[in-house]
């Protein structure tokens, strides 16, 4: 009876344990110094992949546990990471987290016009057109890859960008293999995705994937998108792009590995 009742105390002992280590947090985003609340501001849990957003008071509720990571963004402010503790699970209290505000100084944009004849066959020519063409590999569950100006060889250039296992990508994409693995999770969280569609300056991409921007620019590029993408991609498009990469490249990394 007595290690029937121990059995049981060590039970519930680890339960609570559990218990307090994952849950939920909270809190209000606030601006540094007037203490106004933030509305919008983005916060992923870099730890699990999952996303929300301040409402009109400031405050915020996020899935979390022990030691995860919290980042809050918003336009015009100076992003931070929040590290979970296990009092702020455990007392369930509301933290207020201050942001700071950016000094934003516009830079200068030239535009150059267009100098029009009148004539149509003459003006037609100096508008920059795209020429960007996407591949399908037999076999591959997506739509292909995108092999820049069409050359006989742009195929070749695509598979040897994912297939060579000493390229650029190889080294990448095993360099950083668990957050790889998030970019599904990346792409089923609505709350991401709508921050990602939104974002052009990479910078959530960046922290969640782990990587600094001239990675990520490399791994597109490698990837064999275009410049014209991205320049002109949005955050979501960007993910998009290298998860479709990754996903080709390791079904021809194991065609690859059976053939050896």
């Amino acid at each position: 009876m007595k290690k029937l009742l121990l059995f049981f105390t060590f039970i519930l002992t680890v339960a609570f344990g559990i218990a307090q280590e994952q849950g939920s947090v909270k809190g209000k985003i606030v601006r540094a110094g007037s203490f106004s609340p933030l509305e919008n501001v983005n916060i992923v849990n870099l730890s699990q992949v999952i996303g929300t957003a301040t409402n009109n008071k400031g405050e915020f509720k996020i899935r979390a546990k022990v030691n995860d990571t919290l980042h809050f963004s918003y336009l015009g402010f100076k992003s931070i990471k929040v590290r979970v503790t296990s009092d702020w699970i455990k007392f369930g209290l509301s933290t207020t987290i201050e942001m700071t505000e950016l000094a934003l100084a516009l830079e200068k944009i030239v535009i150059t016009q267009l100098k029009l004849t009148g004539y149509l066959e003459i003006d037609i020519k100096q508008v920059p057109i795209v020429k960007n063409v996407r591949y399908s590999i037999s076999g591959l569950p997506n739509a292909g890859l995108e092999g820049g100006h069409r050359s006989p060889g742009a195929v070749t250039k695509v598979l040897g960008a994912i297939f060579n296992p000493f390229d650029f990508l190889h080294n990448m994409f095993g360099k950083v293999p668990n957050e790889m693995r998030k970019l599904k999770k990346m792409k089923q969280d609505d709350q991401i995705r709508n921050l990602l569609a939104s974002r052009f300056d990479r910078e959530t991409l960046l922290v969640l994937l782990q990587v600094d921007r001239l990675d990520l620019d490399l791994i597109v590029s490698e990837c064999n998108y275009s410049k014209d993408f991205i320049n002109t991609a949005n955050d979501l498009q960007i993910l998009d792009a290298i998860s479709e990469c990754y996903e080709e490249y390791k079904v021809l990394s194991r065609g690859r590995k059976k053939r050896l």
